[in-house]
């Protein structure tokens, strides 16, 4: 049964990931299909590479930005149950809404809709929960990053196409360039030299940013159905964990010294998990308690780690409790260091060293991970292109798409992208492009067709609020569901 759930939620992921391509990865092809540049079969097959490689040497920074977006009670519990429900939610909410917006033929963003989605489950697990107010299940800090990256983002491609289109068309005086493409005439060598170039920059953008919110996800299922072979990171080296045991010891006394009455002889505090998932609520205020709390998990830490050289010698029921002290304590520094708490203390930079060390330990993705979520990439761009080209070549502007705004579009795009990726935060690879073709036709006093900007700024504001209220009700009907069912069977 395990493996049949398995199966399920990977698969779930994958479905994810296909619409997925249906949208942003078709975004990426757009210009080219639509220039006539490449035929769709070899822009795909272009895209998909690219994608993939962006996958790969992705850091992994965005798809844990995903994760932490998600209630920490279900990811530290050991009841599986109800954080497995959760993750399939998410997934199912979100297939429907880009199901939905696809068939419709509007660039909406998957990102925008995932956390959507996520805000949704949220709210639904602190009503549910006894002792919760409603607002308490968001990590609203991490939450505010995020909205702020997918409102400045389309802000920024919108300008900086139009400021680059303005200097493009200033300096370069090939007036094929700012020609729209004919039905059947293939553009010069160098134009489509262009064309494949940013394409490919737009793709392996897109697969180090958006491929990463199907990587987290992929690992959070397997780190609920699998904990003993996905908990840690099981190719870690002796060297690595001989650091961090070293380092654990070497912070117990930062943490002591905020304690008033700390005990010499026990460090281990009984409550330190509840502490400390209590502290990283979005309400959960420091005290004495977390910092003997942050103390008591290191030693338990140093300790585990301090009886092999290797985690695949550890027993493998341990392993699940050593990641949820690893991540309650990674995640307790930063939400320290983000409220700017550890700035008086004179050993911050180790602290920031033992956050990273730790970090490394259970944010990990297999490259298996990888080339699955970029096969799935692939595969729903091969299959759901024509929808979503047909509205960014045409319905955008009030004239067709042009070689010197695809290109100029797609660059703006990828640099836009690749910032977020630096600093780990997800954005959306529709809201750029669409924004930026918008901010060139703009720059060429073309102007932007009403209706097209009508849809696509309904669909941008009803993606939240609608993902809200489908990951509230998918959540809560399914939680009830698997109750109903329990109950039937005793």
């Amino acid at each position: 049964m395990e493996y049949l759930f398995l199966g399920l939620a990977i698969a779930l992921v994958i479905g994810f990931e296909f619409v997925n391509g249906f949208h942003d990865t078709a975004n990426a092809v757009a210009t080219v299909i639509y220039t006539n540049t490449l035929k769709p079969t070899y822009a795909v097959i272009w895209s998909g590479i690219c994608n993939l490689l962006g996958v790969i040497t992705s850091s992994g920074a965005v798809a844990f930005s995903i994760v932490a977006l998600l209630p920490v009670e279900l990811l530290v519990k050991a009841d599986s149950s109800k954080s497995l429900i959760m993750v399939a939610a998410l997934l199912i909410s979100a297939i429907i809404w880009n199901l939905g917006t696809w068939y419709l033929g509007l660039p909406v963003s998957s990102t925008h809709t995932l956390i959507g989605v996520i805000l949704g489950i949220g709210l639904a697990n602190s009503v549910l929960s006894t002792g919760q107010n409603w607002w308490d299940g968001i990590n609203w800090l991490k939450m505010q990053e995020v909205f702020l990256s997918l409102i400045i983002s389309p802000l920024l491609g919108f300008c900086g196409a139009a400021l680059l289109f303005l200097i493009a068309k200033a300096l370069i005086k090939q007036e094929n360039l700012y020609t729209s493409p004919a039905a059947e005439d293939t553009p010069s060598l160098g134009i489509r030299s262009l064309l494949i170039l940013t394409c490919a920059g737009v793709s392996f953008a897109h697969g180090s940013n958006d491929g990463q919110k199907g990587m987290g996800l992929m690992m959070l299922i397997l780190v609920i159905l699998l904990p003993s072979s996905f908990s840690l990171n099981m190719d870690t080296s002796s060297q690595a964990i001989a650091q961090l045991v070293t380092t654990s010891k070497a912070v117990i006394p930062i943490f002591t010294s905020q304690i008033s009455k700390p005990s010499v002889h026990n460090l281990i505090f009984e409550n330190s998990q509840i502490e400390l998932t209590n502290f990283l609520k979005p309400q959960g205020q420091l005290n004495e308690n977390t910092w003997r709390s942050l103390a008591s998990e290191s030693q338990l830490i140093s300790n585990s780690l301090s009886l092999s050289s290797n985690f695949v010698d550890l027993p493998e029921s341990d392993r699940p409790q050593i990641r949820n002290d690893i991540y309650l304590v990674a995640s307790a520094i930063t939400k320290l260091d983000n409220q700017q708490k550890l700035a008086n203390l004179d050993q911050k930079h180790l602290l920031i060293a033992y956050r990273n060390q730790l970090d490394k330990i259970t944010h990990f993705i297999p490259y298996w991970v990888k080339i699955t979520i970029a096969l799935a990439l692939g595969a729903g761009t091969m299959i759901g292109w024509k929808r979503v080209v047909v509205t960014v070549g045409e319905k955008i502007g009030k004239e067709p798409l042009n070689y010197a705004q695809g290109a100029i579009a797609e660059l703006v795009t990828m640099t836009t992208i690749g910032t977020a990726d630096y600093f780990g935060l997800p954005v959306s690879t529709t809201h750029i492009l669409s924004s930026g073709i918008a901010g060139s036709m703009v720059a060429n006093r073309v102007g932007v067709q009403s209706n097209t900007l009508k849809n696509l700024l309904l669909a941008w504001f009803l993606t939240l609020p609608v993902c809200i209220l489908l990951g509230f009700g998918t959540y809560t009907i399914s939680l009830f569901a698997v109750h109903q069912q329990f109950l039937g069977l005793s």
